[in-house]
């Protein structure tokens, strides 16, 4: 029986979620269809499962996952890998846009969704030919870069597996359970500058039937974890939305959910209560900013009076509301800082993250930046949205370093947790507490980082590169 193993490797530095770890569903749909195909298949998310390379070695094919963050540590691993004698292929919204780049620790690399590039790659193996003919895959050839047109983005997602999270296996010590991992939808018709999703996915909603996701959902009700719906927008189609909502309600699951959403959600009453209804205990909403001038400029296609009526609506559903900003666009300045801490506290959202804008490759934020000879740091390992890697227009890195800093120990102040305390609000204490400590945390671990950035003058156009592979342990 042949084996292959799927490696999604781990954040290079602590974060937001580096306590409440969520893995990423490609890797688990591409095992289940090699499950199917008859092959022996290891996953190893090093989230929740160290790497075990004596399983490797025995493997004929090895597919390495990676987001760009993580892309020094992907490399890293892929090396070793190939130091063995097997071959490996790599797929995820990173070497999508940088394939060259990745093909040098890669014998190949799947371009966009994965599951049409793989299951073609893999007939091709199996019959012992060229791969000339796999869709969507970049490889060398002669020295020479090969890329093959990808494919059309799969139209029917009911024709997917349901994954099989068996392939997990965390280790023994791992301290969280991670929520049932659901996908319902993919594509984007949005077009923010900083997002490189629709490159991966496409700028057209593609959706599940309800009835295909009640069965999915039937698998794990009653098992006591809950389930977190993976979709960019959730209520992207509000009649599709709707429809499976009732379905939901019908079979009575017991299981509690959460997702991600935007502010426009607010707009249908009936459309919240159904989401309450069925089980919806907390959205992830990505207000990002509440400088008008800034949402205007990434094209949310959302106004702060959107966000204002998004918190009231959620919160008088009982719905918890994580609330995401991203700081550091060109219109951004300190008061913009202040003022999006002070909305975050005055909306009572339930928690909140404060992000450092990253220019991602693929998004059109990048290339922006990098023509202005704006990039500080050419180290993917950086790129987390906690480190400041460009010169922004109306602060100084330090600067936009610090307005994470700031905005955090402010929402998550002390009189917060107090107010927690007196209340017996015991989950939201606990996740003050937890961010407070994180903060302090991610600062004594970035204390070099922190000081370098002082040094970096405005207007050089001087990046500097820091050499990562010494602090990746294989």
């Amino acid at each position: 029986m042949p084996k292959i193993v799927f490696i999604e490797p781990r954040a290079p530095n602590i974060h937001i979620f580096s306590q409440f770890p969520l893995p990423r569903l490609g890797v688990l749909i591409l095992g289940t269809m090699m499950e199917n195909r008859g092959w022996e298949v290891e996953v190893f998310v090093e989230d929740l499962r160290a790497i075990d390379y004596a399983s490797v070695a025995s493997a004929d094919l090895v597919g390495i996952s990676t987001i760009t963050s993580t892309a020094p540590r992907a490399y890293a691993i892929a090396d070793r890998v190939r130091s063995m004698g097997i071959p490996v292929i790599m797929g995820g919204p990173h070497v999508t846009y940088l394939a060259a780049e990745a093909l040098e620790h890669a014998d190949y690399i799947v371009r966009g969704e994965g599951e049409t590039p793989l299951m073609s790659f893999v007939d091709a193996w199996e019959a012992g030919e060229a791969c000339e003919a796999v869709p969507g895959l970049s490889y060398m050839a002669g020295g020479i870069l090969r890329e093959t047109p990808a494919p059309p983005p799969r139209q029917d997602l009911d024709s997917l597996p349901f994954p099989d999270l068996r392939l997990l296996k965390p280790d023994r010590h791992a301290r969280f359970s991670p929520p049932v991992p659901i996908l319902t939808s993919r594509g984007c018709p949005f077009d923010c500058s900083f997002c490189a999703v629709t490159g991966m996915f496409g700028r057209r909603f593609r959706f599940r039937s309800a009835d295909n996701i009640i069965e999915e959902l039937r698998r794990y009700d009653g098992s006591g974890r809950a389930v977190f719906f993976y979709d960019d927008n959730f209520t992207a189609d509000p009649r599709r939305a709707k429809e499976l909502l009732r379905s939901m309600i019908r079979e009575r699951f017991r299981f509690q959910w959460s997702t991600q959403v935007r502010a426009d959600v607010a707009r249908d009453p009936e459309l919240v209560g159904l989401m309450k209804k069925a089980g919806c205990h907390t959205v992830y909403i990505g207000f990002e900013s509440v400088n008008p001038e800034s949402l205007a400029e990434m094209r949310k296609k959302q106004t702060v009076a959107d966000l204002v009526d998004a918190a009231r609506v959620l919160r008088r559903n009982g719905i918890r509301i994580h609330g995401m900003f991203v700081l550091g666009f060109d219109e951004d300045d300190w008061t913009t800082v202040k003022k999006t801490v002070k909305f975050a506290k005055k909306a009572r959202l339930s928690t909140t993250q404060f992000l450092i804008l990253t220019p991602l490759p693929g998004s059109e934020l990048y290339d922006k930046i990098q023509s202005q000879h704006r990039l500080r740091f050419h180290d993917w390992a950086l790129y987390d949205a906690h480190h400041v890697v460009f010169e922004p227009a109306r602060l100084s890195l330090p600067d936009l370093q610090k307005a994470q800093i700031f905005c955090h120990r402010k929402f998550y102040s002390v009189k917060r947790m107090a107010r927690e305390f007196l209340s017996r609000q015991w989950p939201s204490l606990a996740v003050a507490h937890y961010a407070r400590r994180l903060n302090r945390m991610w600062k004594r671990r970035n204390r070099t980082f922190l000081r370098l950035i002082k040094f970096l003058r405005p207007g050089t156009g001087a990046t500097i590169s820091i050499d990562y592979r010494e602090d990746v342990r294989l």
